[in-house]
């Protein structure tokens, strides 16, 4: 059953992509065989997925996740089939909705017909890793190019969506190979990801979709302090409609409580909740600071 971690760069780093390559190292020497890259404002996710591929190699790498806003999906299948010819086959493309707020600030916009645009980007996607071609004219987005849109050893490329909401995961169930969903817990997991997407990829006649249950994870003997920890780094999440549905759904207090605080004994039971709710995968998203060191979580990630 594979087993994932997200690898942070250090922000102390005076190269990321060295600093990340040496991390992939590190987690594969312990054990780690898939790591996932987070998308924000700075490096690109998709061009150090495929820079990390290329430097450890069996290592399986993937973005969690490259929101689509305000990328053009013939933008992002060229670089998701370079990132996959250069990691020879072991790249994943997860992406993402988007927050309304954070697109708002960085760009001055806000990109509404949220589940269209999904629809119409891996509408688009589809066409080019399926058949090599595209000629699409939406309501949202035009993809018909006139020069060739494949890079040879670029695929397959399993897509990924960071789905948690009903018409999201129908859509995603239709239409990609699995959803990420980051901070939707075992109840979530199983009364609502998997029966949704299980359906929509059925009657689509897709192959069962994979649930990659994105966990905020934190190693240590101090319980406390690392609730503490959780709070204040996933209080962000408690201010968007999507993850205060799912804490709602959950039955916890906050946020906070959905992240898998404890020794490694004790986050390892957490974790394989979400295995024994339907999930086939589980990764481990770390919540720490600058000084800690990641390998206690390489470790339980290894173990699982």
């Amino acid at each position: 059953m594979p087993i994932g971690v997200v690898l942070l760069p250090d922000p102390r780093a005076h190269n990321h992509v060295d600093d990340v390559v040496e991390q992939a190292r590190g987690a594969f020497d312990t054990g780690v065989r898939q790591i996932w890259l987070a998308q924000q404002f700075d490096h690109d996710a998709i061009a150090l997925a495929g820079l990390v591929g290329a430097a450890v190699p069996d290592l399986g790498v993937g973005t969690s996740v490259v929101p689509i806003n305000p990328r053009h999906p013939l933008i992002v299948a060229s670089l998701a089939q370079t990132a996959q010819a250069a990691s020879h086959g072991n790249f994943s493309l997860g992406l993402g909705l988007g927050a309304h707020a954070p697109e708002q600030t960085a760009f001055g916009t806000a990109w509404p017909n949220t589940i269209d645009r999904l629809r119409e980007h891996l509408q688009i996607l589809r066409s080019i890793f399926d058949t090599g071609a595209v000629d699409f004219h939406g309501n949202e987005f035009t993809a018909s190019p006139e020069w060739p849109v494949t890079v040879p050893g670029g695929n397959p490329i399993p897509v990924y969506v960071a789905a948690m909401g009903p018409k999201a995961l129908r859509v995603t169930g239709e239409l990609a190979d699995g959803t990420l969903p980051f901070l939707a817990g075992p109840r979530t997991i199983e009364e609502l990801i998997v029966p949704t997407i299980t359906e929509a990829a059925a009657a689509a006649g897709r192959p069962a979709p994979r649930v990659i249950a994105m966990v905020p994870v934190l190693v240590t003997d101090d319980v406390d302090g690392g609730r503490d920890v959780a709070a204040e780094q996933l209080a962000f999440y408690g201010t968007i409609p999507s993850y205060q549905k799912v804490i709602a759904r959950e039955g916890v207090g906050s946020v906070a409580d959905l992240a898998a605080v404890g020794d490694a004994e004790s986050v390892l039971r957490q974790l394989r909740r979400y295995l024994d709710a339907g999930a086939t995968d589980v990764v481990l998203s770390p919540l720490r600071g600058v000084d800690a060191d990641p390998r206690p979580l390489w470790e339980a990630a290894a173990a699982i």
